[in-house]
This record gives structure tokens, sequence and C-alpha cells, in this order.
């Protein structure tokens, strides 16, 4: 189950998707002497509001651009959005002995050639990329027409897999979650050949740039480059009440937040990364990035760092968000030629 949308006297609807698919959200409703039975049950990611008897989805699909919103059993509310300027190419995956929910976005040219591999996750909890509605890929589809074979996984501690997937980072919010990121690497590798493992970047933002700076810093060996936006660094610095529930109390066991900071990792092969912070995120606070820049100085590692004045968490300016994707494909192209 993933919401719950209305319960009345003798009904409960909910939103929930099958333990082994959670790549899609169905709407189901639960009747007193009828159990539950889906109400709407087709492919796709749906989301109910419902009161009054009525039951109103928000529905998006791969087969279509954007979102439809319609009341069951009624009329349809039409959108007016403008087209996507891009046409997704994806394919979703279950790689490797666990399964992992994996999309392998390409460009669209139909070339065979081999492309440089960018990883494109968020892969902490509470969030998931890799789901069977076409607007989550825009982005991605743009950064594969830029010449990269796109690979996006949920591994474990994203939802919708069941409690032991979610819970399997409790202590560990970098090994388990680092180790899936590189099980569905080399298993898409597998199965597309045009994916060139020996040029491998990877980017992301919050909890997927402290992925991304976990993965240059830890594993080396598999990533050649990163792109880290707006990253948590040390987990002390981080909110309470998230980091706690993942990684318990720093002043009862303090051993799950010194083995999954980023601060004292120090690679033999050291790879190029470029740190992005908003200096006015007021969720992962500036100083994360300041403090990784500053022990990967103390150590040597050459890096880059991009602050942004005036910028919050998730960069909602239009000409700054453009920019910032042209800065970063020009990094990964220049570390990853």
């Amino acid at each position: 189950m993933r919401s719950v949308s209305s319960i009345e006297r003798d009904s409960v609807v909910f939103d929930a998707n099958p333990i082994d698919d959670p790549t899609v959200i169905q709407v189901w409703r639960w009747t007193v002497g009828g159990g539950a039975a889906p109400v709407v049950s087709e492919p796709g990611m749906h989301h109910s509001v419902a009161g009054g008897g009525r039951i109103v989805v928000r529905s998006a699909t791969l087969d279509a651009n954007g979102w439809t919103t319609r009341v069951l059993d009624g009329p349809t509310i039409t959108s007016i959005a403008e087209p996507p300027l891009v046409d997704v190419n994806v394919r979703l995956l279950r790689l490797g002995q666990e399964r992992i929910p994996t999309a392998i976005v390409l460009p669209r040219d139909g070339a065979t050639d081999k492309l440089p591999v960018l990883l494109d996750p968020y892969g902490g909890p509470h969030a998931q990329r890799v789901i069977s509605a076409r607007s989550a890929y825009y982005a991605s589809q743009w950064l594969a027409d830029q010449g990269f074979a796109v690979v996006i996984a949920d591994g474990r501690g994203t939802p919708g897999r069941g409690t032991e997937w979610e819970r399997a980072v409790f202590h560990d919010l970098a090994g388990p979650v680092l180790d899936d990121q590189i099980t569905a690497l080399h298993a898409a590798a597998e199965v597309e050949p045009r994916l060139d493992l020996s040029r491998v970047g990877i980017r992301g933002w919050s909890f997927g740039g402290y992925l991304a700076a976990l993965a240059v810093l830890r594993r080396p060996d598999v990533f050649h480059a990163a792109v880290a936006g707006a990253p948590v660094t040390e987990w002390r610095l981080y909110d309470t009440h998230y980091t706690e529930r993942c990684l318990g109390d720093p002043g009862i066991d303090p051993v799950p937040y010194d083995r999954t900071s980023l601060l004292g990792l120090r690679p033999e092969i050291q790879r190029p990364i470029l740190l992005i912070h908003g200096l006015a995120d007021d969720n992962v606070v500036a100083a994360h990035t300041l403090q990784l820049s500053s022990a990967l100085l103390a150590a040597g590692h050459a890096h880059e760092v991009l602050p942004l004045s005036g910028v919050t968490h998730m960069t909602p300016q239009e000409v700054v968000a453009e920019n910032l994707l042209l800065a970063q494909v020009a990094f990964l192209r220049r570390t990853l030629a």
C-alpha cells in the first residue's frame, strides 16, 4: 500500500502496487464483506483522491506524454500542457539476482556505436526514479540525446518492494545502495551492447548527489566521473528525523555515521568530481559541499565546485536549470572523452 485516499463507513480507497512490480501504482477499493478489488489496474502510475462516493484519478503511462485526470464513471479533465520537446526511448528491465528495477534510455539515432554510460539515479529512501510514466524520463532522454547511454536503477532502500527491501539500508546508506547501482550497471551492459564500461559517469541531486560522490570516491575502479548536486556529505549535518530513522542516534552509536560519511574517503584512483550547490539551500545546507571540498583539497584530490547564489535545493529557476544541464554535459563530455 502506498497511500489511503478515503475511509468511509463500509469502504476504503487506497493506492497500491504488486509487491513484485514497484514501477506501477494501481487504485484499489476495500469493502466490508467484499474484500479488496482493483478499481484502476491498467499499467502506469495512478494516484487517487476520493470522497463522497467519487474517485478522481490522476494517471501517467509509458505510452503517452503527460498526466491525465479523470473522475471515475465521469468526465476527463483535458490537459492543455505543451507537448515535450523530446520523444522518450526507454526500456524498463529487472536486473541482477535482486531483480533491480532499471531503466535504460538510449539516443534516438538508431546507431550501434559504443556510448559513454551515465548513471542517473536518486537511489535513496522514499523516492523512485524507475516508474511506468513517460514523463519521468524527459531529462534523461535529453541527456541520452547528447551522446550517452543513461542507466537509472532503484536499488535497496527505495519504496515499493516491501519492508525487507526498504530496511536493507538500515544503519548503512552507502554499501547496499552503491552495490545495487554497480550490479544494475553491469547487468545492463550484458543486455545492451552500446554501453561502454570504460567510460562511466554518474550524476545525481540530493541523495543522488551523495550517491554520485560516493561512487567515484569508494569505487573509482567502476566510475570515472561524477556530478554531485546538493549532496549530503556528512549525515550528522542532515535532517535529524530522516537520518536517525535510517542510521540511528549518533550519540548512542556513531559507527553508521562514520561508515557512510564522504569526508574521510581517500581513493587510490582520483576521479573528476563536479560539486554543485545552491547557497540558499535550506534542506541540504551548503556546508555539506564546502566540507567535502575542503576534505578533497586536503587530500590533494582535484575537483570543481559550482556555487549557485540565491538558489535553493531544487533549482526551480528555468534559466539556471537549463544552464546547469549544459554545464553538466560539458563536464561529462570532457571527463569521459
